[in-house]
């Protein structure tokens, strides 16, 4: 039997970038659990097979198609999603890009696509489901960040910066939009293994030194989010606002800095 705290049944939920290897999981995982989902990425050529995956399982799905590097993008997806939905009760906020580069090889052009991508489509993208979400009394916005907003590593400074700002902009949209009855909580996953994090773990070396620096022994997988955001997208997480959950493989809690040694 079905928790009915977890139930997403009837939910609208519009999840932006969900053509990628972590969208496209979480998009599945809502629908298996009842939900209606709006997938959104780019293209269609990327949005389609999620849809069809969803569909060919007894889901319901639609594709969304937009570009939110712009402001007027951004909430023009929202309401995209929104009319093909029949309104929206949940935002996953996933969208993201990132340029691995030095910081004194960083260009203006760089850093404003990334931020652009990984900051300012979210702020819009919240705007937008706000004013959809506080006629209804009732919203739930999941956003995607990063354990980078807590730490970095080389090559990813402006990537870490924006997703900072993911975390701080949550806690913001949390205090200004409880009053609407919308709740806003965000999740900062470490390395999740997936081609857009292969640079840090494709070679060897480098993936015994993230399977020792990570207490349980492995770097996650798209799936080991499913847990966390369904949680905050259901009414088990109803007085849950403002807050991230870290998804670390325990990385934060510790590491045998030792056993590096002898890689």
């Amino acid at each position: 039997m079905t928790d009915p705290l977890f139930d997403l049944t009837g939910r609208r939920v519009l999840l932006t970038g969900a053509g990628g290897a972590l969208g496209s999981v979480m998009a599945r995982a809502f629908a298996e659990r009842g939900a209606h989902v709006a997938v959104h990425d780019l293209s269609a050529e990327r949005a389609a097979p999620v849809v069809e995956a969803i569909q060919a399982a007894g889901g319901q799905a639609v594709a969304v198609v937009g570009d939110v590097s712009t402001a007027e993008g951004s909430s023009d997806v929202v309401r995209q999603g929104a009319d093909v939905l029949g309104g929206l009760d949940v935002l996953l906020n996933g969208v993201g890009i990132n340029r691995r580069k030095p910081m004194e090889d960083v260009t203006p052009e760089d850093f404003d696509a990334i931020v652009s991508v990984n900051l300012r489509a979210i702020y819009f993208a919240s705007q937008a489901a706000h004013a959809i979400m506080r006629p209804q009394g009732r919203g739930c916005i999941v956003n995607l960040s990063s354990l980078s907003a807590r730490f970095s590593f080389n090559t990813i400074s402006v990537y870490a910066a924006t997703k900072a700002g993911v975390t701080s902009l949550t806690r913001s949209c949390a205090r200004e939009w409880a009053v609407d009855g919308i709740r806003v909580n965000a999740i900062e996953p470490f390395v999740i293994k997936t081609e857009f994090t292969k640079p840090l773990w494709g070679e060897d070396h480098r993936q015994r030194w993230f399977d020792h620096i990570t207490p349980v022994g492995r770097l996650g997988a798209p799936e080991d989010l499913i847990g966390s955001v369904v949680y905050l997208a259901s009414d088990a997480s109803s007085w849950v606002t403002g807050q991230t959950i870290v998804l670390d493989g325990g990385l934060t809690a510790g590491a045998d800095w030792d056993a590096f040694r002898d890689l």
